[in-house]
């Protein structure tokens, strides 16, 4: 499977991509059935795979792993692709159901709540009208059985099904994806919170405050109780390790360019 060309940030394959380079690449394995996942990384993904060595596993597992988050674009231009843009999960997901829906390849949206993937069904297809959405499931929240996800699994073949949307939520979706990895033959993207988002349920931050890669702050502040960890101690811990990271880079250029 050909894929983008990467950098390392910290232990993290993130892929140079865009969302036209993305969304092809996706359609192509979908009209393979090739079973792959793509994971939209931010800052709290890279970090969470830096203290999990079995969650950076599956993340580098990934068919393509994209640069969700302002810092890691950032990080990405730092190492030399310069005019990397940012690929966002929410946007991504979009432009993938614009892409299928041009194409000819269904969709299955998996997680969230019951209400939330109907509003979500009925915005999608208002917004993308020949969109083919194949199925909808709500699995419970909590630790599913072995059954239970072998049932959802067939059930998601059973509905004909070329890409699943899983919005479940970091790090639960990816792992998700993982152990589907060979057995569901389908294109799985984990899109965290565009359910919430394009169902209406979560409010989106100001365009302006994604481009300074302030979002994290409109979030936080929309929900301090549940966030407060994955910024307060997961964005200094980055700042300081991508820092090491970078002067690291910037060595060994320059030694390269003396030799």
């Amino acid at each position: 499977m050909h894929s983008s060309p990467y950098k390392y940030i910290l232990a993290t394959q993130v892929h140079a991509t865009s969302y036209k380079d993305a969304t092809s690449r996706m359609a192509i394995w979908a009209k393979n059935k090739t079973s792959c996942y793509i994971v939209a990384a931010n800052v709290h993904v890279v970090m969470t795979a830096y203290w999990r060595s079995h969650y950076q596993q599956i993340i580098n597992k990934a068919a393509l792993v994209t640069p969700d988050g302002m810092p890691l674009v950032w990080a990405l231009r730092l190492l030399g692709v310069s005019k990397q843009p940012r690929v966002y999960g929410p946007n991504l997901m979009l432009a993938l159901c614009e892409k299928a829906a041009t194409e000819s390849l269904s969709i299955y949206l998996y997680g969230g709540t019951e209400i939330m993937l109907a509003k979500l069904q009925t915005n999608l297809q208002q917004r993308f009208p020949t969109l083919a959405i194949s199925g909808t499931y709500s699995p419970p929240f909590r630790v599913l059985t072995p059954e239970e996800e072998n049932a959802d699994v067939n059930r998601i073949h059973a509905s004909g099904a070329a890409i699943v949307l899983v919005g479940l939520g970091c790090p639960k979706q990816e792992e998700w994806m993982a152990r589907q990895h060979g057995l569901l033959q389908a294109v799985m993207v984990g899109v965290g919170a565009a359910f919430s988002f394009h169902s209406g349920e979560v409010s989106q931050s100001p365009r302006w405050m994604m481009n300074l890669g302030l979002e994290w702050l409109y979030r936080f502040a929309m929900e301090p109780r549940r966030l407060w960890r994955r910024y307060l101690v997961n964005n200094p811990a980055f700042l300081v390790l991508f820092g090491l990271q970078l002067c690291k880079h910037r060595l060994s250029s320059a030694k390269k360019l003396s030799d």
